[in-house]
């Protein structure tokens, strides 16, 4: 297992721990104006994986993975609208996201090909980067949002659980 498996591995199952399970009001509880939703942050975190991945490999996503890697940076890192309603995002829809990015990006974190070494992608926040820079940000980008979730969950007014 390459190390960035390694970190991408624990920073993503805690990621996953902080996220999964919370109830819809919970997943779109917003903190501020501005700030993204734990569902937003969720669909994000699973949208750079999917974009990533995809550059890495010189492929399109479909279906869910294009709407996802479009929640890369759309409404993130621009002006554009989140591209997914507030209405949408629920525990299915974020176990889903994450489960698909997950399986798209472990088998290629773990052992990267050398075709894919050899490529440049764009990152999220625009700059060019090469393979190892995206797996650098893989394996941390997870941890960072679980930060958030931390503070998040724990700020006052927070929704409690549904019983």
């Amino acid at each position: 297992m390459s190390d960035f498996a390694a970190a991408w591995k624990l920073s993503r199952s805690r990621f996953d721990e902080a996220v999964i399970g919370l109830d819809q009001a919970q997943l779109n509880w917003r903190i501020h104006p501005g700030a993204l939703t734990l569902g937003e942050a969720a669909l994000h975190v699973a949208g750079v994986e999917i974009s990533f991945i995809h550059q890495l490999l010189n492929e399109t996503p479909t279906g869910l993975a294009y709407d996802l890697a479009r929640a890369a940076t759309e409404g993130v890192v621009n002006d554009l609208p989140f591209p997914f309603a507030e209405s949408t995002i629920n525990p299915d829809l974020v176990a889903s996201a994450l489960s698909l990015a997950a399986s798209l990006v472990e088998p290629h974190i773990e052992n990267p090909t050398d075709e894919m070494r050899a490529r440049q992608i764009k990152s999220a926040l625009g700059p060019i980067i090469d393979c190892t820079g995206a797996l650098a940000r893989l394996s941390f980008h997870s941890a960072y949002h679980q930060g958030q979730a931390y503070l998040i969950r724990n700020a006052p007014g927070f929704p409690p659980a549904l019983t």
